[in-house]
């Protein structure tokens, strides 16, 4: 085979040639066939002028073509406003809605040309492969082009032929054929029309299964539903009115036929300014007994005669017509009176079975809309109900139920009743992984002592915090307690403080807020190699001042953080841990002001024993007269700088312990 010619192998039994072997003479049909079938994994080694059907193009395609499908839908149906009464009881056709409509519906079936196009250059899945899953691609053109011509091809040609435009600008009936016969002739729009509907419900359940454009939300489905209630009411107006002229055009032709010097043809518009037409209409009662609704039984059409719809403008009489095909439905034909004319008759069934079908697929799909939207709400006002009744049951007391009330509705207005940990279960693991980094690595990181983490320590405490909510007045930690979680704050303001166990005197207050945390002396407990089985005790007394967001990280999954913290810097850690610890900062506050406070005593006892010398070498000079004073300020002296006192306070020390310095590293050669 020479090198100008190259194969594509996709199947594992086909063997590529050499570049250097010797051309082939004939090629293996079964090399043909194997090479024609491409997974939907390897389209894109394969001949680009084929299309894939479940392609982005494709699918792209598909989306284009059904917006130009639902303009066809509606564009058909206005044909039949085409005829109109004039003046002088003529028939007419309106022009300008002639030559617009034509326009429009000439654009279209170029759209429905180019699927019949696309359809051929569009791959299909082998049915004798689709056992192995989403089966195999078949690139053949002949192949592709003779299950095409031998299935949908026909049905897509009868749906592209310009149907319309032929019966409307070349008359297929005479001139002189009755009105009722003209206006039939339009009712074979219809064939076409239905068609079309069935190819685009066809082509929406494809798109919607392979992208789930209708079903992706309830109310898309409820929109969907109520576009398809207007489109039957479209349709029906617009039948109702090419009937009303049918009804007239009856009536204009009993008259004629009653009057020997009336001709059919003096109902066309043509010959309006003929001379024997003008004769007649002078003589004729036709005027007046087809005018008035009271002289024949219009039936079904009786309002448009009243209200002279076919010769209103087109605005006002498609509102009316359309409003009028609303109202059938809606009533299910319950509120149609028809005459015993057969057309009507037929129709008004027509209009009682649509009504009933679409009403309830909109009600049922409406209904499921609105029960989507509440269903929430409900599950709320249950829940809450319930809670009403156990606190009734508990005769718990006023203030209490109100916290409790609070908390509830908190929870529901930032949560709206979902829950986030279920939805996250359900996800695979590297979404659920990449969900947390994005929700709270940047929360993480704003806590200095996991600042210096790697990523994937980070990912893995992100992937175990839980989100915590509380409403203002909580209690989230309480001194002397077990410490049972590690809290990150990520929104709201929190009031720490601690009496130093109980100490009488002693308080120490700070405000902490997002990217704080609380709850460190279980990571110094989870920090130590050989940790004791008793849960450390809280050294502070946290409560939420406004709505307060978190995560909490269990003492669990914090022997997971203490193993990957050791294999850090122990000595900058260290630090980083008792600057931002409010343990340390207690200790360091208390340990502070007792040696200022020792500093103070030791500074007026060196002015009391210089003041007691300078004393002392005064009295000597005026005599015995101080000596008691004397003696006292020396024992005094020897007190103080012994370290001794008169009172309770002779010694001052720090009212807080010193914490426990975590270990982080075994060594601290760091």
């Amino acid at each position: 085979m020479s090198s100008s010619r190259r194969y594509v192998r996709f199947d594992a039994d086909v063997e590529t040639p050499e570049p250097n072997t010797p051309p082939m003479k004939k090629v293996n049909p079964k090399i043909v066939k194997k090479i024609s079938r491409v997974f939907s994994e390897d389209y894109a080694k394969s001949n680009e002028t084929i299309l894939d059907p479940r392609g982005t193009r494709m699918n792209r395609w598909n989306q284009v073509f059904l917006i130009a499908a639902l303009v066809s839908l509606a564009v058909d149906p206005l044909f039949f406003y085409l005829p109109i009464i004039k003046d002088g009881m003529c028939l007419d056709e309106d022009i300008t809605l002639k030559i617009s409509l034509t326009i429009i519906r000439t654009i279209v079936d170029i759209f429905y040309a180019i699927k019949i196009y696309v359809r051929f250059r569009t791959a299909y899945v082998a049915p004798s492969s689709r056992l192995l899953g989403r089966g195999e691609l078949i690139l053949d053109s002949s192949s592709i082009s003779q299950r095409y011509l031998s299935g949908e091809f026909w049905l897509d040609l009868l749906a592209t032929l310009p149907v319309p435009q032929v019966m409307t600008w070349f008359h297929i009936v005479d001139k002189t054929e009755l009105i009722s016969t003209k206006t039939s002739v339009l009712y074979f729009i219809m064939i076409q029309f239905i068609l079309r509907l069935c190819l685009t419900f066809r082509l929406g359940s494809q798109i919607s299964k392979q992208a789930g454009l209708v079903a992706n939300v309830a109310w898309v489905g409820a929109a969907y539903n109520l576009l398809l209630f207007m489109l039957a009411s479209h349709v029906i107006g617009a039948m109702w009115y090419l009937l009303a002229i049918e009804r007239q055009g009856l009536c204009w032709v009993e008259i004629c036929d009653t009057e020997p010097e009336c001709m059919h043809r003096y109902f066309d518009c043509r010959n309006v300014n003929f001379q024997p037409r003008e004769t007649w209409f002078s003589n004729s009662n036709v005027s007046v007994t087809c005018a008035d609704a009271d002289n024949f039984q219009y039936g079904l059409v009786e309002d448009s005669v009243r209200y002279s719809i076919a010769s209103a403008n087109f605005f006002k009489k498609y509102s009316y017509c359309l409003w009028w095909g609303l109202r059938g439905l809606g009533s299910a034909g319950q509120e149609l009176q028809a005459s015993p004319f057969i057309a009507e008759t037929h129709f008004c069934i027509l209009i009682g079975i649509t009504g009933l079908v679409l009403f309830a697929l909109l009600i049922g799909n409406m209904q499921q809309y609105l029960e989507s939207r509440t269903k929430r709400l409900e599950e709320y006002r249950v829940k809450r109900m319930d809670s009403e009744q156990w606190m009734h049951h508990r005769h718990l007391p006023h203030e209490m139920r109100e916290r409790i009330r609070r908390h509830d509705l908190f929870k529901w207005i930032t949560t709206r009743g979902v829950d986030e940990e279920e939805i996250l279960r359900a996800l695979p693991l590297d979404l659920r992984r990449d969900v947390k980094r994005y929700v709270c690595a940047e929360l993480v990181r704003r806590v200095p002592l996991f600042d210096q983490m790697d990523e994937r320590t980070v990912d893995a405490i992100c992937e175990r915090l839980k989100p915590v909510i509380c409403t203002p007045g909580t209690c989230l930690v309480r001194e002397e307690d077990p410490t049972k979680e590690m809290l990150f704050i990520m929104r709201g303001r929190l009031d720490s403080y601690t009496t130093g166990g109980g100490r009488s005197g002693f308080l120490n207050q700070c405000e902490i807020g997002p990217g704080d945390f609380c709850g460190e002396e279980l990571l110094t407990w989870s920090l130590d190699p050989r940790p004791s089985v008793i849960i450390p005790l809280s050294t502070r007394t946290v409560t939420a001042i406004t709505e307060v967001e978190a995560f909490a990280l269990t003492s669990k999954d914090l022997k997971f953080v203490a193993r990957q913290f050791r294999k850090l810097h122990s000595k900058k850690l260290r630090h980083t841990f008792r600057v931002h610890s409010h343990q340390w900062r207690t200790w360091a506050a208390c340990f502070i002001q007792a040696a200022w406070k020792r500093y103070q005593r030791r500074k007026a006892a060196a002015m009391l024993t210089v003041n007691e010398g300078s004393g002392g070498l005064e009295f000597n000079k005026k005599g015995n007269r101080g000596s008691r004073r004397q003696s006292g300020l020396s024992i005094l002296a020897t007190s103080m700088r012994a370290g001794r006192s008169f009172d309770a306070d002779d010694v001052i020390r720090s009212p807080v312990p010193k914490p426990k310095d975590p270990e982080f590293l075994d060594d601290n050669d760091d």
